[in-house]
């Protein structure tokens, strides 16, 4: 956790004056007793009026003061611990989007919610505690002895007696709570993505009739989370009336042993009564330093899983030195030369050797069975992978000498699953390009057409998009997500099995009008349909991640027994000849 308090570096102001006013109320509060025993000793028991109003004015005061440090304390270390949670969320939201795909996969998009908001709060919670607590509850429990000694020597090993009881209840009280803090954290983990999974796949679940298993799947996670945080929380439940008893236990032992003292006459009234105050402090202020040690190990816990993100260094970065690309001349040119690429932990490589050129005006189709590593192949050239031989050139540059920025900047992606935002139509396509006018916007939905069906909604192109694009067909939402490629207007357009949902005639409209709207740039095409492919000028045949063989449909059909196979498993060679 210490790791992540470099993060309150720009809020060491406020820091510092959360410290001060908790150091000013712990010395108004210690005093307080004190001038108790003044106004008894020395007004209640002698009668001594002037002394009860001077002292009752110094005890006025000094109450003012603690309660106005004591409300200030608490309205600076919220706004710290508030910003503070504000910085890490950033940071981990920072921090996850500079992470591979693979990166991404490690963690989970559901415990990487968890780890965002969950996790954050519980770090929040404990720096509040700590802002409030680190000054305030070692000085009252220490300066309570102190001064309780000080009053009286004989009567304060009363509550130098009872710190061990306490030690002892509160240990055992950890010692259940802290490994049970640290297993919910990982049982919101579960609740998430059973929750993740049952709300993404409603459609599946449905359709399968699987509602009865999903709840009772969903049930078991709650139920397993629910019976860990009672078990929790009925541990913390004893620390309260443990207080109380300890604390009723002191009040009657000070009695006791002090008015035996006071009827011997080696004690005063007023100096019992501090003392009772004392141990009031000294309890309250043990209880809550038990409080933050049972919010530690869970806040432990989740600083740990936020490090976890935090110091995982991102595979794909930007280099030193960048290099330009060779814009006048080879614009859109893109090139693997004997490029291998293997996935972390799979034990043979998804890409092996693969050597191919694509050229400005062509379309480069890339066609194979499942896994062969097509979109493996077409991850490579916006650099969401890096080869681990080889090279991925782009206008003569190798992608890792170029910066993201760059890169992505002359790429058009559509990815295999079609990914909309919550937003317009138009917002939807503007994400390709933020600066983009009504007319090219609707140029772009024009080509990839889907602007018969936007001109249709309530709203055309301001018609409201819902999470995930969820009031859209698949057709439509990757029809948008196509126009989205185009308004880009990129040097390289990749399109990752990106016309599945279409049918046949809107898939041969596009072709058509893409071909018109691509002319002078490098068009990549991942395809499972043999008709998409068929009038490329290149197509690429993947067979276990090696290149089986390219050229152009003809050449293939005579030559390439696994483009032949592809072809037939979809249509008679007659058909296609």
């Amino acid at each position: 956790m210490l790791k992540l308090f470099r993060l309150l570096a720009p809020h060491r102001g406020p820091v510092a004056i959360v410290l001060v006013l908790s150091l000013a109320q712990s010395i108004s509060s210690l005093l307080l007793p004190r001038l108790m025993s003044d106004i008894v000793d020395k007004g209640i028991v002698r009668g001594d009026q002037r002394a009860i109003f001077e002292v009752g004015g110094v005890m006025l005061l000094m109450s003012i003061v603690a309660t106005a440090c004591a409300i200030a304390g608490s309205y600076y270390s919220s706004r710290v611990a508030t910003a503070f949670g504000r910085i890490l969320r950033g940071a981990i939201f920072a921090r996850v989007e500079r992470l591979s795909i693979h990166q991404f996969d490690r963690f989970g998009s559901a415990s990487l919610v968890t780890r965002t908001t969950n996790d954050t709060t519980q770090v929040q919670m404990m720096v509040i505690m700590l802002l409030t607590m680190v000054i305030t509850a070692p000085m009252m429990a220490i300066g309570g002895i102190i001064l309780a000694v000080s009053q009286d020597a004989q009567l304060a090993w009363v509550l130098i007696a009872v710190m061990p009881v306490m030690a002892i209840v509160f240990g055992l009280i950890l010692r259940g709570a802290i490994p049970l803090s640290q297993a919910i954290q990982k049982k919101i983990d579960r609740l998430n993505l059973v929750l993740g999974e049952g709300l993404s796949g409603v459609r599946v679940i449905r359709a399968f009739d699987r509602g009865a298993e999903q709840r009772a799947r969903f049930d078991r996670a709650n139920l397993d989370l629910t019976e860990t945080t009672i078990a929790m929380n009925h541990l913390i439940a004893f620390l309260m009336p443990a207080l109380i008893l300890m604390l009723n236990l002191t009040s009657i032992a000070i009695l006791w042993f002090g008015s035996h003292r006071i009827d011997e006459g080696t004690m005063q009234v007023g100096a019992m009564i501090a003392s009772l105050q004392y141990a009031m402090q000294i309890l309250f202020a043990v209880f809550m330093v038990t409080a933050m040690f049972v919010m530690l190990p869970r806040a432990s816990a989740a600083a740990d899983r936020i490090n976890e993100v935090l110091d995982l260094a991102p595979e794909i970065v930007d280099p030193a030195n960048p290099s330009a690309p060779q814009l006048a001349t080879r614009r859109g040119h893109v090139e693997f030369d004997n490029v291998t690429f293997q996935y972390p932990g799979a034990e043979e490589p998804a890409l092996a050797g693969v050597s191919l050129t694509a050229h400005p005006g062509e379309i480069t189709a890339i066609i194979g069975g499942t896994g062969s590593g097509k979109t493996t192949l077409a991850g490579l050239i916006p650099r969401f992978y890096d080869a681990i031989q080889g090279r991925v050139l782009v206008d003569g540059v190798d992608v890792r000498a170029m910066t993201q920025a760059e890169l992505r900047a002359r790429i058009g992606f559509v990815p295999q699953k079609a990914v909309l935002f919550t937003g317009t139509v138009a917002d939807n396509i503007r994400y390709g390009r933020e600066q983009a006018s009504d007319e090219e916007v609707r140029h772009a939905a024009t080509v990839a057409q889907a602007v018969e069906f936007v001109d249709a909604l309530p709203q055309q192109f301001a018609s409201p998009v819902s999470q995930g694009g969820t009031n859209l067909s698949g057709g439509q939402k990757q029809r948008l997500a196509i126009a989205r490629a185009i308004v880009r207007r990129p040097d390289v357009y990749v399109f990752d099995d990106s016309f599945s949902a279409l049918d046949f005639v809107t898939d041969a409209k596009l072709r058509a009008a893409l071909k018109a709207e691509t002319a002078d740039a490098t068009v990549f095409v991942v395809a499972q349909r043999i008709s998409t492919v068929i009038n490329a000028d290149r197509i690429v045949v993947l067979d276990n991640g090696r290149v089986a063989g390219i050229g152009t449909h003809r050449e293939l059909l005579q030559k390439n027994h696994v483009y032949r196979e592809i072809v037939e498993s979809q249509v008679s060679l007659e058909e296609v000849a």
